[in-house]
């Protein structure tokens, strides 16, 4: 009988996504809202210009949009992973759809002002600082994991072709109508979205454990990012590109304007170019596969960018500046879709749009804080100068790729684990989910021989138990019998050390079992649960001391 071997997987490409109907409908329904965003920035700051002689309030239009962000960025991500995405996309489509509408209906009649059009834009802002880290998130669930990659890589194309086509379409339409029909085909624009989203079947998702606070959920996104070495490293990495990235996007309309003495639709070209490089770099990305890993990616985009800073500061022929820009496009493509993609994959479903929303904060900070150094430095000293630093800093941030490597992501198993049973508890009273703190022990017999590789895996082990919610852990060996060594961690509450069983992914497992397989004695690692002296008042509680025996 001849053996049989299973069939190998399909190759995915960059067309894969698209033959889920699910992400086709959101991909293009999202394209619509995105040119429809570009729009209205446009409009809206034309129309602050024609309001106003006030450059301050044109300049806090940039403000409005972006302020937003740093504001409820975090709060947006705790609620994707407390509350149904679906419905919070829905609220978050037709809270925008609103204000674009009435913003839309006041400038046809007239009744807007300044002050006004930056008001609505704020709200605009805060609208789509809620949808980004949903946004991204609810990717995971339209796809496979092994397609995620391509997923994110034509969203990226999605935002870039809205960026080139967008700005294009709201002047046409401002120069022949009025900014206020810009405001309400983009308020349909939203509309369009939330009518995909309605229709969308999400899967239930079955929560584990007892529920979080909203503050809660806050402090255990910010724990987990702190005790990854691997979302960290992608978040010094993002934070230095963005910050030395900011002074193109800050500063090529001056370099039009001033330096080469042109118009402003010599900048709609170059940014036209930006994203056709940045399109054609999503098709480039699909050839290369496998050949380059994201560390390369990212090293090969921060030194392109090197070049586009020196281009923009030495080189004064537009047709070449036209070129670099197309080549820039290429290069910030494959660099945010490496950091956006390694961070997506890298972090379980119960944690994710938290870890998305730090990760786009930082993004933000780095863009906002590099434009204001970058443009501050070009009016203390020169234009080619700050062009010329900002090069500087793209050449050293390559550096980080050595103390901070991004580390391949595609073969973690985030799945929960689910190994850890309930432990005994003595009596029938159940414990209050506020109840604690608590103080979990694991003892493990150990030869002298092995410490030295115990203590390197136990101090892997340890970071895990503090990513997932324990405020102390360490390890410590009983003097009278060196070979006995207890693990102990400390939680605030019973509830807190439950969620922990169920945000233990088998990718922990795997480092848990490397600290067990030092363990020499007869039995099994023996655990022990304590809970805190009880309150006296409390008549429930039998025991002064509660002595759970069970796992972990």
């Amino acid at each position: 009988m001849t053996p049989t071997t299973a069939a190998p997987a399909p190759k995915v490409t960059l067309g894969t996504p698209f033959t889920y109907a699910i992400f086709r409908a959101i991909w293009i329904a999202g394209l619509v809202s995105n040119v429809g965003t570009w729009m209205q920035n446009v409009a809206g700051v034309w129309l602050v210009t024609t309001l106003t002689a006030s450059a301050l309030l044109v300049a806090l239009m940039q403000t409005a949009t972006s302020l937003p962000s740093f504001l409820l960025s975090m709060p947006a991500g705790a609620m994707a992973d407390l509350v149904d995405r679906r419905k919070l996309l829905l609220f978050t489509q037709g809270f925008m759809a609103v204000v674009a509408t009435a913003l839309g209906l006041l400038t046809l009649t007239g009744g807007i002002s300044a002050l006004g059009v930056l008001g609505f834009t704020f709200m605009l802002g805060m609208g789509a600082a809620l949808n980004a880290p949903i946004w991204q998130a609810v990717t995971n669930e339209l796809v496979p994991r092994s397609v995620l990659p391509s997923a994110i890589t034509l969203n990226g194309v999605s935002n870039n072709i809205a960026r080139a086509i967008g700005p294009a379409v709201g002047g046409a339409i401002i120069a022949y109508y009025s900014p206020g029909l810009v405001f309400m085909l983009n308020g349909i624009s939203f509309l369009g979205t939330w009518a995909v989203v309605y229709f969308w079947k999400r899967e239930a998702t079955v929560t584990s454990g007892p529920a979080e606070n909203f503050m809660g959920a806050l402090r255990a996104g910010m724990r987990y990012v702190q005790y990854s070495p691997a979302i960290y490293g992608v978040l010094v990495r993002t934070f230095a590109f963005s910050f030395g990235a900011a002074a193109m996007w800050a500063l090529v309309s001056v370099v039009v304007a001033r330096k080469l003495q042109l118009s402003s639709g010599h900048y709609g070209v170059m940014l036209s170019w930006l994203g056709a490089g940045a399109v054609t770099g999503a098709f480039l990305m699909g050839r290369a596969g496998s050949r380059l890993n994201f560390n390369q990616r990212v090293l090969i985009g921060v030194l392109a960018f090197c070049g586009t800073n020196l281009a923009l500061a030495l080189i004064t022929q537009i047709y070449v500046l036209y070129a670099v820009m197309f080549f820039s496009g290429i290069a910030w493509l494959m660099v945010m879709t490496s950091f956006s993609t390694t961070v997506q994959l890298s972090v379980p479903k119960w944690v994710q749009a938290r870890v998305i929303s730090v990760y786009m904060l930082v993004f933000q900070a780095g863009l906002s804080v590099g434009s204001l150094v970058w443009g501050e430095l070009a009016d203390h000293t020169t234009l080619t100068i700050s062009l010329l630093i900002a090069a500087g800093w793209m050449l050293a941030s390559a550096l980080l790729a050595f103390p901070f490597p991004m580390r391949p992501a595609e073969g973690l198993n985030l799945d929960p684990a689910e190994s850890w049973p309930e432990p005994e508890v003595e009596g029938d009273a159940p414990i209050d989910p506020d109840d604690g703190p608590v103080v979990v022990m694991i003892e493990y017999h150990v030869e002298p021989h092995d410490w030295p590789a115990f203590r390197e895996a136990a101090e892997q082990l340890k970071r895990l138990r503090l990513r997932d919610g324990a405020l102390r852990a360490g390890v410590f060996s009983d003097l009278a019998h060196p070979t006995l060594i207890t693990e102990f961690y400390y939680v605030a509450t019973w509830g807190e050390h439950q969620r922990q069983h169920h945000r233990f992914t088998k990718e922990d497992q795997a480092v848990e079992e490397r600290v067990r397989q030092f363990h020499t004695g007869p039995n099994p690692p023996r655990v022990t649960h304590f809970l805190a002296f009880p309150n006296t008042s409390n008549v429930e509680m039998a025991t002064p001391m509660q002595t759970l025996e069970g796992q972990r």
